[in-house]
């Protein structure tokens, strides 16, 4: 008499060491990122009696190196072994903040600019890496679970973040915020030294660089599903964006409320993101069954807040409306990233996400330069249709995933791959 084998069962997620260690780096992160932010806004607008220029100068040079060096840093991701990125990002992060402290003792405090472009281009080199070591250490039906906690704990700093950061300064003030942050960098140092090490693939040891990133290139205009997601990631950023500037005329226009009482909706979207977060994780199996009806839905009940929210005259319905909108946010960023993590060849991780972030954030910073004008010439009303129609116009392109049960890693099919196959190994 035969016995079929049992189906091979991982262990649970959180007994995962790679796993393990990337959320609790990833916590101690978030922890330095708004430490850092608030700490450094708070002291520019101290130091430049709250010059606004000053201050839209720190978002400029946090989001300028997301284009300069995004895929740059995509691309070494995928040459360099990730442990020993994320460890030299962070070890690089620690000895800027230590070297800026210098320079302010010795009266230059514009330095602190500095610490925002350090950060932001270190980032891009690091954040890929995360993905590759869950795509290389995360069994594949437990990536979706991986990442919604990763996200859900992003969102738990979005409620928290700023009453920490706050907390931080006004007690101790920035030379001790720094020193805070410098030591959380080292901490988040010593904990990824249990990383496995992972070496560079012998087809990346070959090429150079500008090769590639050619290759990344053409891998991603091969594979339809990462042209449709790219398309999505523009919409979405353009329709963000466009929005996120006029919050606040939502309460003074729309509710009769004072400005004030901003922070208390972006609580509620906190929440929201929160939420979103935990259900992604939850439903991660059904996720991945249902793949093209999630995002189609959720990008329509996206456009429907947006829409909601800007006719809404009434507290609860409008506060109703961005928590939805948290909860759809976080559950697309997630659904889309895993996407990424599982359509995505692990050779070609960091390229892809090097390619495919900064449309989204291009997006968002277009759409915030063009709402003052949107506004301005027709309405507030009108303005925030546009966003949610941008957003409907992604749900139909979603339309066009095609995710086959065959299909778990888009393959990359070079002219060269295809008379080669073993050129590119198959997982």
């Amino acid at each position: 008499m035969s016995h079929s084998p049992l189906p091979h069962t991982h262990p649970p997620l959180w007994r995962n060491r790679v796993f393990q260690i990337v959320a609790f780096a990833d916590l101690l992160q978030q922890l330095a990122i708004w430490t850092r932010n608030i700490a450094l806004l708070f002291y520019v607008m101290d130091m430049t009696n709250n010059d606004p220029v000053a201050v839209s100068l720190l978002t400029m040079f946090e989001y300028l190196p997301i284009f300069i060096f995004s895929f740059i840093g995509g691309t070494f991701a995928d040459r360099w072994n990730p442990k020993k990125t994320v460890i030299a990002g962070d070890t690089l992060s620690a000895v800027s903040i230590g070297i800026i402290m210098l320079c302010m003792m010795s009266g230059l405090w514009q330095a602190v600019f500095v610490a925002t472009i350090v950060s932001a281009v270190v980032s891009q080199f690091s954040q890929p890496s995360s993905s590759i070591l869950f795509k290389k250490h995360v069994p594949e039906e437990q990536v979706g679970l991986a990442v919604g906690i990763t996200q859900g704990l992003m969102s738990i700093f979005v409620i928290a973040g700023p009453i920490i950061g706050t907390a931080i300064y006004t007690t101790l003030g920035i030379q001790y915020s720094l020193i805070v942050l410098m030591g959380l960098f080292l901490l988040a140092v010593i904990i990824q030294l249990g990383l496995p090490s992972s070496e560079r693939s012998a087809e990346s040891a070959r090429s150079t660089v500008l090769q590639d990133m050619a290759e990344g290139f053409r891998y991603v205009k091969r594979h339809r599903n990462l042209v449709v997601i790219a398309a999505v990631f523009t919409l979405i950023g353009l329709a963000v964006g466009i929005i996120q500037p006029l919050d606040v005329y939502i309460l003074i226009e729309r509710l009769g409320l004072h400005k004030e009482n901003l922070q208390w909706f972006y609580a509620v979207s906190g929440f929201g993101m929160l939420l979103g977060g935990l259900l992604a994780a939850a439903l991660s199996s059904h996720i991945q069954r249902f793949a093209k009806t999630v995002m189609f839905l959720g990008l329509l009940i996206l456009a429907a807040s947006i829409a909601f929210e800007v006719l809404s005259r009434w507290v609860l319905v409008t506060a109703s409306m961005r928590f939805f909108v948290g909860i759809t946010e976080a559950f697309l960023q997630i659904v889309l990233s895993t996407f990424m993590i599982k359509l995505v060849h692990a050779d070609y991780v960091g390229r892809t996400n090097g390619i495919l972030a900064p449309l989204m954030t291009g997006g968002v910073l277009i759409g915030s330069g063009a709402a003052g004008l949107l506004m301005s010439s027709t309405s507030l009303m009108t303005t925030f249709f546009i966003s949610a129609a941008l957003v409907a116009a992604a749900a139909c392109i979603s339309l066009q995933l095609s995710f086959p049960s065959s299909q778990i890693t888009n393959e990359p099919e070079t002219k060269a791959g295809m008379a080669k196959k073993e050129s590119v190994p198959t997982v």
